[in-house]
């Protein structure tokens, strides 16, 4: 049956009853309660139209305050710009009630002087009751009836400042690589606001592997490298009267013929300016079976020179011992600043280029020279120029000991790795306290090409940026993390004035850190160089220092970070893309999450998307103060 059916039959009845009473002849009871029947009726009937109405208030008012709080989340100022995003808003939310018409010339929104966005909104309900009582009595009440409803919400007072730390180590490869950049340019548009007044919205890029490379801006996050001295001179160290040779045998092994040399067996000795037989020149000898008058000539490792099938010997050699039998060198460079037992790093000579990129340890240091002992037996004459490069923590190369006791040498690049000592999980401003340098294997493990991008408002900017990351490297996610919090950090503007942090204030300025990784973080640092304890993925050993890590296990580094930018009131969102709930990079950014709600583990590229998007949303959502 049919809600006006019966209602109808309701009226019948009560029709019927009203005729009953009419030929009552009981008393005047019967003629008042005729003369009040249709008021109590109309009161007892016409309250399914007052609760159908009562109904639709309340859902107009919910889809007024969704309408509004979308205009105040706009950008726009204008009455038509926030009356077009409004009125569309408030479309969209009646839809779900049919009988419901909205009056559009009696709706509005407007921007107030306190930068408020005040809406009203006027709609008509289609009566169920009223309009079914007819004569004798009349229609009562039309068919419709205005409902009407209120709604302000203050515009964000807060600006919005935003790092997002993405990964783009070696295994995002493929498919993974190219939907993060689709989701991460998708959070570009909702974060980054196309008005940027009277409050802006901004956002940084932190790409991370290996480290965190920041270009032009390395030297002021870790102070800059010790560079080199000039090498105006370098000369072998020979004591003792030259002697002439007056014949070498093409025997093997050489037999060298000096009158009254003097020589011992085992001393080393040098030879140079010999004609014909010029393999003889500019090389380090081993005496052997020596006699008064002649010697014989043995390598620095103990084999016999063979001179069977050199030229025939015509005069002019010089020949004098080593001194120390090391056959060192000493090397002019004014100012050098080195001290005994540094390493030197050694480029550029011309001459005497066999000592050219090699690394040497430092002896009998002057203010203005050194010695070294050449790796080569072998050295032509020293004519001009060269560079002197110290060789330790803090200097252009570092020579170190790696996990099989070998010396590497390796340059220092614009990547940086983590801040150790008693701010190492602060936000202290580089200047005071300066960020880990990054010296990486020129093979294995470089620094990564991409660079940071401070904080900015041009979509296009970020975009393009993310649009031109490449995947490379292994994952140290706690340095990522760390340059996270530097990028909304006020006491790291001094790297970038002009893309500058606000200071910290919830009240104007909400600062967020978006973290996403895909896997473990196995890079952890020992002065610079990847550490012995890194895990797997993380490149060579042989590029590897022999030793510990100075700050320990990268995903307690990570959780030390975060919950002291939560503690600056730093919101903290994080993203594991196809990583397996709790695993121990799972946990890791559970931890570091602000709120369980802040943490997600999407499994596809669908899932980043939607989780990014989220993530945006309720970063926009939380800017709107009610």
């Amino acid at each position: 049956m049919g809600r006006k059916t019966w209602i109808r039959g309701v009226v019948d009845g009560a029709r019927g009853f009203v005729r009953r009473l009419a030929h009552d002849v009981r008393g005047n009871v019967a003629m008042l309660f005729s003369l009040s029947l249709p008021v109590l009726i109309l009161m007892t009937l016409g309250g399914v139209d007052i609760h159908r109405m009562s109904t639709v208030r309340v859902n107009l008012q919910d889809a007024l305050d969704a309408a509004a709080l979308a205009a105040a989340r706009s950008p726009y100022t204008r009455h038509e710009d926030l009356q077009r995003i409004g009125l569309a808003a408030l479309k969209a939310n009646l839809q779900a009630y049919p009988n419901v018409t909205l009056e559009e010339d009696q709706t509005s929104f407007i921007l107030s002087g306190d930068d408020v966005v005040v809406a009203d909104a006027r709609v008509q309900v289609k009566t169920l009751v009223a309009n079914i009582f007819l004569p004798p009595y009349g229609q009562l009440m039309d068919d419709y009836l205005p409902v009407g409803s209120h709604s302000e919400v203050d515009r964000s007072s807060r600006n919005l400042e935003v790092a997002l730390v993405l990964d783009v180590t070696g295994s995002m490869a493929g498919q993974r690589i190219n939907d993060l950049k689709a989701a991460a340019k998708d959070l570009v548009d909702i974060i980054v606001q196309p008005v940027q007044s009277p409050y802006y919205s901004k956002l940084a890029l932190v790409p991370y592997s290996m480290g965190v490379n920041l270009g032009s801006n390395a030297n002021a996050a870790r102070g800059a490298a010790a560079g080199y001295a000039n090498i105006t001179g370098a000369v072998i160290n020979l004591v003792g009267t030259e002697k002439t040779i007056t014949g070498a045998s093409r025997e093997r092994p050489v037999k060298i013929t000096s009158n009254g040399h003097g020589f011992n067996n085992d001393d080393v000795i040098w030879i140079t300016g010999a004609g014909g037989m010029t393999q003889l020149n500019n090389k380090a000898y081993r005496v052997r079976n020596k006699t008064r008058d002649t010697f014989e000539l043995y390598s620095l490792n103990g084999s016999r020179i063979d001179g069977r099938n050199w030229g025939y010997y015509s005069g002019n050699a010089k020949v004098r011992r080593c001194q120390n039998n090391d056959c060192s060198i000493t090397i002019t460079a004014n100012g050098h600043g080195m001290a005994n037992n540094d390493y030197v790093y050694i480029t550029g000579v011309n001459g005497m280029t066999q000592i050219n990129n090699d690394t040497f340890l430092v002896g009998n240091v002057t203010t203005n020279t050194f010695t070294i002992d050449p790796n080569a037996s072998a050295l032509s004459p020293y004519t001009s120029g060269g560079r002197a490069w110290c060789a330790q923590q803090g200097c252009t190369y570092f020579a170190f000991e790696n996990m099989y006791g070998d010396l590497q040498t390796h340059q220092i690049s614009s990547c940086v790795t983590e801040r150790t000592g008693a701010q190492a999980y602060t936000d202290a401003s580089p200047s005071s306290a300066r960020v880990g340098r990054n010296y990486p294997s020129a093979s294995s493990n470089t620094c990564l090409d991409a660079t940071l991008q401070p904080l900015t408002s041009n979509r296009n900017t970020l975009k393009n940026a993310i649009n031109d990351y490449t995947v490379e490297g292994s994952t140290a996610g706690q340095i990522g993390i760390a340059w996270g919090w530097y990028m909304v950090s006020p006491n790291f503007n001094s790297l970038w004035p002009s893309n500058s942090a606000a200071g910290y204030n919830t009240a104007n300025t909400l600062k967020a850190v978006i973290i996403m990784t895909d896997g473990e973080f196995n890079t952890p640092y020992c002065k610079g160089v990847i550490s012995r304890q890194a895990g797997d993925g993380s490149g060579s050993n042989t590029g590897k220092i022999d030793c510990d890590a100075d700050n320990g296990d990268p995903f307690e580094q990570g959780k030390a970070l975060c919950a002291a930018m939560k503690a600056r009131g730093v919101l903290v969102y994080t993203v594991g893309f196809q990583i397996a709930s709790g695993g121990s990079a799972a946990n890791m950014l559970q931890a570091c999450a602000s709120t369980p709600a802040n943490f997600y583990l999407p499994a596809s590229g669908g899932d980043l998307s939607e989780a990014f998007a989220a993530i945006g949303r309720d970063i926009t959502q939380l800017r709107i103060s009610k």
